[in-house]
């Protein structure tokens, strides 16, 4: 147990320092990292991924609040456009989950794999759609809630590479989108994990240490680390070339996606 705890703080480390640095919800390196660990500890292979999943985005709950604040106090979040996307952002990862639970591990490490692919093309070459100038009706926000939910149920993610494209798109500044999309990230975590945790019961009372698909040591692990090296992430992005990181760092999410692609 103390063993696979390190294992996890040093999880929690990596997805930390890559929120700080570059912004990047951790669902991308703790899903993967995940993965693997569940996978060397011979977890049945037909949940390792739904673990991973659910479990990621129990810890988004908790690091979710802290950036959720600091947008807050610099008055960077647009809470009408929040309130006018929650509906579709519950609707969405509530079926996600669903969806979620019927697929094996292994058509969703693959989904996974072709994600990781997608965000370290829009890194590597900056891939935001041009603004808009036209107001966007209600039900453009209305599926783009949907969308953005369903994938981040699938992918363990808290949404913002699909919601800050989209807010930009809508002719929102980047700082705005950015504050926003995190603000969807709390509810979109919460929603997500309370139906991983209802959606595995049953599924894996064999494995100890389990509620539903969280696995809680891992749970614990990641979050005492992330919590901590998410200011040392923020504090070296104000030092340190911005754009030659988000290229590097797109050079490491195509070998993870390589990774899980090839299993």
């Amino acid at each position: 147990m103390l063993e696979s705890l390190f294992i996890y703080l040093l999880i929690g480390a990596a997805a930390g320092t890559t929120a700080g640095l570059l912004g990047l919800g951790g669902g991308a390196v703790i899903v993967p990292a995940l993965y693997m660990v569940f996978s060397a500890q011979n977890m049945p292979a037909e949940m390792i991924m739904h673990m991973a999943v659910g479990t990621s985005l129990a810890t988004i709950i908790f690091t979710s609040l802290s950036s959720i604040y600091t947008h807050h106090q610099k008055g960077a979040v647009q809470w009408p456009l929040v309130a006018k996307l929650l509906p579709s952002l519950v609707l969405g990862v509530v079926a996600g989950s669903l969806l979620a639970d019927q697929l094996s591990s292994d058509l969703l490490r693959i989904l996974f794999g072709l994600f990781e692919l997608l965000v370290a093309a829009q890194m590597m070459f900056t891939l935001i759609p041009e603004a808009q100038k036209t107001d966007q009706r209600g039900v453009v926000y209305s599926v783009a809630g949907g969308v953005t939910g369903g994938v981040s149920a699938l992918m363990g993610i808290g949404g913002g590479s699909v919601m800050v494209p989209f807010l930009s798109w809508c002719g929102i500044n980047m700082r705005g989108a950015v504050a926003t999309s995190a603000a969807c990230g709390f509810p979109l975590a919460l929603f997500g994990a309370l139906s991983f945790i209802v959606l595995g019961r049953g599924e894996n009372q064999n494995i100890e240490w389990t509620w539903g698909y969280i696995y809680l040591p891992a749970l614990l692990g990641i979050l005492l680390a992330s919590i901590v090296f998410a200011r040392l992430g923020a504090k070296l992005a104000h030092r340190v070339p911005l754009l030659i990181l988000k290229r590097a760092f797109a050079g490491v999410l195509l070998l993870i996606a390589i990774k899980m692609l090839w299993g």
